[in-house]
């Protein structure tokens, strides 16, 4: 005679109901229950709102196992309840994603089965992708740090931290570091300290599907690569007109340079170099100064490093090689001779920091001129943090923090 079935799962998303079931299993010398036709998938062939729980509930007797997992094979964690009748999902839900559901239940009356069952979630309606920078697995200075734009400003805190557990950075050798909204669609993410010399660098953001807030999804990931090469920092000294460059903490070479003069004072603080171009065009109107005036100028300037956008560079001043070392008489750029601009167009790169000081100029503009992210004191930078708190960017139980999809906060 066939056994009698006295147990039956449940699943639910929101208004989903899964009771259905296909197959069973013989476990040790109980019962096999052959629960095909007794449970079912209803409304059959509708998608979920990925936005709510999972449910699975045994109507009678109690569940032993429930595993749900995506296309990728990958399991949404979740728990069975303290009476074994009930099971729910602890993880969000992606959307636009296929799910299976293998669910292993106990009728209390020596028998068993296990029924598999698919269901789908609704596409997402709307996306966020990220792009991130430095993309090019190009070599940069010890400054250098992460970009990530958002294809869709993110102002709610709860979403920030949704969109700042999404993104990942690894390097080896690994950094204590941090990221800092900028805006509601910019965040950037440094070390505590510069990057080591001769690290690997990756980031990537990787949550495709799952909820960022309010209807938001992630969309495509993305993900970047890149080393650094050399730590080199040039102390740029407005008081005694001396730039000293130094390459993994050694000096390397002192040169004489002029900066800005009364009313056009080179910025304070710390730089990052930008970009660099052996020949540029300059032309003082772009800076504000009137075409005639005594103060203008338009000319072709080689061995141009730049660390502003609003046109700092350090670069070749052969017309004033005789104040160099002497008096400061440049419009904020700081200039030298032209060998030594050659000199320090090929020393340096991208990333490198010129660090500017006894300059009565104002304080370097922390995001909005250029990198100058290392202004801010370290706890300064965390309190810009969603999350606020130090990561790690180290292997987190031999995989990268990338491959385990989170960044470990510090101990």
């Amino acid at each position: 005679m066939r056994a009698r079935f006295l147990a039956a799962a449940a699943l639910t998303a929101g208004p989903l109901l899964l009771c259905g079931c296909s197959g069973g299993s013989s476990l040790g010398h109980e019962s096999s229950v052959d629960a095909a036709g007794l449970v079912s998938l209803s409304p059959s062939g509708r998608t979920v709102d990925p936005d709510l729980p999972v449910v699975v509930t045994a109507a009678h007797g109690q569940l032993t196992d429930v595993v749900v997992t995506d296309a990728g094979g990958r399991r949404v964690a979740g728990a069975i309840a303290a009476d074994d009748r009930s099971w729910r999902s602890s993880a969000p839900l992606s959307a636009g994603q296929q799910y299976t559901v293998r669910i292993s239940a106990d009728n209390g009356d020596g028998g068993r089965g296990t029924t598999v069952q698919q269901f789908a979630t609704k596409p997402a309606p709307k996306t966020l992708t990220v792009k991130l920078t430095p993309g090019d697995k190009a070599v940069y200075g010890v400054g250098e740090p992460i970009t990530a734009t958002l294809s869709t400003p993110v102002h709610d805190p709860a979403a920030r931290k949704a969109v700042e557990r999404g993104l990942t950075v690894d390097s080896t050798p690994s950094v204590q570091g941090g990221w800092y909204w900028v805006d509601d669609s910019t965040l950037h993410f440094r070390p505590r300290t510069y990057w080591p010399a001769h690290a690997a660098v990756s980031a990537a953001f990787s949550m495709q599907g799952l909820p960022v807030g309010a209807g938001l999804y992630a969309g495509a990931p993305s993900r970047i690569s890149f080393s650094t090469g050399d730590k080199v920092l040039a102390l740029t000294d407005a008081g005694s007109d001396e730039m000293t460059v130094y390459r993994n903490d050694k000096v390397i070479r002192t040169l004489p340079i002029t900066t800005g003069k009364p009313g056009f004072s080179t910025r304070s603080g710390f730089k990052v170099v930008l970009e660099q171009s052996p020949v540029v065009y300059m032309n003082s109107t772009t800076i504000g100064i009137p075409a005639g005036s005594s103060e203008s100028y338009h000319l072709d300037v080689h061995w141009d490093t730049r660390v502003t956008w609003s046109g700092e560079y350090v670069h070749a001043a052969p017309w004033s090689v005789d104040q160099q070392g002497v008096a400061n008489v440049s419009h904020g750029c700081t200039g030298m001779s032209t060998e030594n601009a050659h000199w320090f167009y090929d020393t340096v790169r991208r990333g490198d920091v010129v660090d500017v000081v006894n300059s009565r100029g104002h304080q370097m503009e922390t995001f909005s001129n250029g990198f100058g992210d290392w202004n801010l004191s370290w706890d300064d930078w965390l309190k810009g943090s969603a999350l606020g708190r130090p990561v790690d960017t180290g292997a987190v139980d031999g995989r990268t923090a990338a491959e385990v999809g989170h960044l470990r906060p510090e101990a």
